[in-house]
C-alpha cells in the first residue's frame, strides 16, 4: 500500500511509519516539526525513518492548504492516517488558537485532499477526552460524547463530525480511533511518564495532580500501532444494523466508524509511579497538587467493538511497558545504569 502519515515525526506517527515500512508499505510522511516540544527528539525519530527507501517526507504544516495539496499531488494514497495535531489538554488553556489551526483547519485540508483524489481510506486519531462530562466507565462508543471539558477534546470531536460529513457527501471511508493515554519509548516530553522519569533521574520532585488520586487506562504504543494497522487494512463500511430511530454513535449508515483503543484496565497513578521507580531503581519525592482544569479523575476503554471488527485488543502490562520506556530513556539520554 501507499500510505500518507501526517505527524510522522511525532510519537505515534514515528512508530506507525516504522511498522508500515517494516511490512513493505510505501510511507509518505508529513510533519511541520514545530517547537511545541524539543525539536531534536522529532528529528531523531525522523532520522531513523529517512534511510528506508520506502519512506519520503514533506516538511510542512497541515494548516497550509497549498502544502497539503502538494502532498496529495504526490499520491494517490490507499490510506491517509492523520496523526498530526496540536496535542495536550493543559496547553489548550494557554494557546487555544493553535488547536483550531491544526486540529480543525488542518483536518479540513486532509479531508479536501482525499476528496480531490477521489479514493482512499481515512484513519484519524481522536481521543478518550471526547467523552467529557457524564461519561460512565468503561467508556463505550455507544455513549454520547457531546460534552467536552477542554478545547482540545472539542476539536477532536469536531474531527469525528467532519469526517462523518465527508463520508456522507463524498463516500470517503473514515475511521476514527479514540486513543487512551498512550505511552512508551520515544514519547513526548510533556507526557507524565517522560516528566516523571526525568524528574526521578534529576533528583527533583514529581508533580502529581489530584493528590495522586488519578486513574488512567495506560496503553502501550505498540498496542496502539497494532490497532491502527489493522484498521488501515479494513476501511470503514456502512453499518447494516444502523437505524435512524435508534442511532448508534459509533457507526452510521455511511462508511464511518469510531473505535476505542485502550488497555481496558484502570491503573491508579500511584501504581504507575511505583512502576517507574522499580524500573529506575530509585524512590521518588512526590509534590501533591490539586486537580487541574479539564482533567477527569478516571478513564477506561471498552474495546469490544475494535476486537469484533479487527480481532485485536491491547494487552501490554503497565509494569513491562514502563520498564521498556525507562530502558529507552536511559539509552537516549545516556543515563548510567
Amino acid at each position: 500500500m501507499r500510505i500518507l502519515v501526517t505527524g510522522a515525526a511525532g510519537f505515534i506517527g514515528y512508530h506507525l511509519a516504522e511498522r508500515l515500512l517494516a511490512r513493505g508499505d510505501a510511507v509518505v510522511g508529513f510533519d511541520n516539526l514545530n517547537d511545541y516540544y524539543d525539536v531534536r527528539l522529532k528529528e531523531a525519530r525522523l532520522a531513523r525513518l529517512v534511510p528506508n527507501p520506502g519512506f519520503s517526507f514533506h516538511r510542512a504544516d497541515l494548516a497550509d492548504a497549498d502544502a497539503v495539496k502538494a502532498a496529495f499531488a504526490a499520491g494517490p494514497y490507499d490510506c491517509v492516517v492523520n496523526l498530526a495535531a496540536q496535542p495536550g489538554v493543559r496547553y489548550s488553556l494557554v494557546n487555544p488558537h493553535a488547536y483550531v489551526e491544526s486540529n480543525v483547519k488542518g483536518f479540513l485540508h486532509v479531508l479536501e485532499g482525499l476528496r480531490s483524489q477521489g479514493t482512499g481510506h481515512l484513519v484519524y486519531a481522536s481521543t478518550s477526552s471526547v467523552y467529557g462530562a457524564g461519561a460512565r466507565l468503561p467508556y463505550r462508543e455507544t455513549e454520547c460524547a457531546d460534552q467536552p471539558l477542554t478545547l482540545y477534546a472539542a476539536t477532536k470531536r469536531a474531527n469525528e463530525h467532519m469526517a462523518h460529513a465527508y463520508a456522507h457527501l463524498f463516500g470517503i471511508p473514515a475511521t476514527g480511533l479514540r486513543f487512551f493515554t498512550v505511552y512508551g519509548p520515544w514519547t513526548r516530553p510533556d507526557m507524565a511518564l517522560y516528566r516523571f522519569t526525568k524528574a526521578l533521574f534529576d533528583g527533583e520532585p514529581l508533580t502529581v495532580y489530584n493528590e495522586g488520586r488519578m486513574v488512567r487506562d495506560f496503553t502501550y504504543v505498540d498496542d496502539i500501532v497494532e490497532g491502527v494497522v489493522r484498521v488501515v487494512d479494513r476501511p470503514a463500511t456502512p453499518d447494516p444494523a444502523w437505524r435512524p430511530e435508534a442511532p448508534t454513535p459509533g457507526s452510521s449508515r455511511v462508511p464511518w466508524r469510531i473505535y476505542n483503543i485502550g488497555n481496558s484496565e484502570r491503573v491508579e497513578l500511584m501504581r504507575y509511579i511505583r512502576a517507574i521507580e522499580a524500573a529506575a531503581g530509585r524512590r521518588a519525592v512526590l509534590q501533591m497538587l490539586p486537580m487541574q482544569p479539564g482533567d477527569v479523575e478516571a478513564t477506561e476503554a471498552d474495546v469490544s467493538a475494535l476486537d469484533a471488527a479487527v480481532g485485536f485488543k491491547p494487552a501490554m502490562p503497565v509494569e513491562e511497558g514502563v520498564r521498556r520506556f525507562v530502558e529507552w530513556y536511559r539509552d537516549y539520554h545516556g543515563v548510567a545504569r
